[in-house]
Parts: structure tokens; C-alpha cells; sequence
């Protein structure tokens, strides 16, 4: 099994598709990389041997990509920094709700979460 950046790639998947699996790489990069790498996009990970590996490894480090913890990191403390200044898509972050201006009055359950039900007022009966 191949491990690049700290994550072990899935078994017997092509490689273009099984380095999308690290956060920070999509397709088109994956593609640009196992070409520069001089690896075929058809390879499975499972027959990929230990140079082949290494060449892919060697290939992300002199582009400079920032992938995995490095990536998650940066993108954490840039929303972090939006929520100090207190500016309104920080305070979106803050409250958990769409910072892109989606509209909320029927949508966005993903980032607002289960519905809340409203509580049923019953009459009394006086008998």
C-alpha cells in the first residue's frame, strides 16, 4: 500500500483518483503530477512499485504544493483571523451559518443542522 504525506492511499484504485484521496489535490492536479512524475495514470496503487512513489513524492515537494496538515492548518487559521476581526464572514463562521451569501430561510441544513420544531401550545380544558 502506498503512503504519501502521512495518508495511505486506498487499495487497488488508479492513481489519479487515489491521490485525490489527500486533502489539497484534485483531479486535474493529481494528473499534473503523476505526468511530471513520468507515471501512468492507469497504474493501480496496488502495482505501484517503491520508486514510482518516491518519484511522486519528489514531484509534490519541488512544486511546493501545501497538502494535508500544512493545508488544513493555513485554512484553519484564516478563518480563525476572519473571527478576530469580527468581520461579517467571520461572525457567519461564528454563528455557523453560510458565509457566501446563500439565502437561509429554507435551505443551508447542511451548516444550520437538524430543524428545530416549534412546541405546540395546547388549549386547556376546564372540566
Amino acid at each position: 500500500m502506498a503512503r504519501i504525506a502521512g495518508v495511505d492511499l486506498p487499495r487497488n484504485k488508479r492513481m489519479e483518483i487515489a491521490l485525490t484521496y489527500l486533502y489539497g489535490i484534485g483531479k486535474v492536479l493529481s494528473r499534473q503530477i503523476l505526468a511530471a512524475a513520468e507515471v501512468s495514470l492507469d497504474k493501480r496503487t496496488d502495482d505501484l512499485d517503491d520508486n514510482e512513489a518516491r518519484r511522486i513524492r519528489e514531484t509534490i515537494e519541488q512544486r511546493g504544493l501545501k497538502i494535508e496538515g500544512d493545508l488544513r492548518r493555513e485554512v484553519g487559521l484564516s478563518i480563525k483571523r476572519l473571527m478576530d476581526l469580527g468581520c461579517y464572514r467571520g461572525l457567519r463562521h461564528r454563528k455557523g451559518l453560510p458565509v457566501r451569501g446563500q439565502r437561509t430561510h429554507t435551505n443551508s441544513r447542511t451548516r444550520k443542522g437538524p430543524r428545530k420544531g416549534q412546541a405546540i401550545k395546547r388549549k386547556e380544558t376546564g372540566a
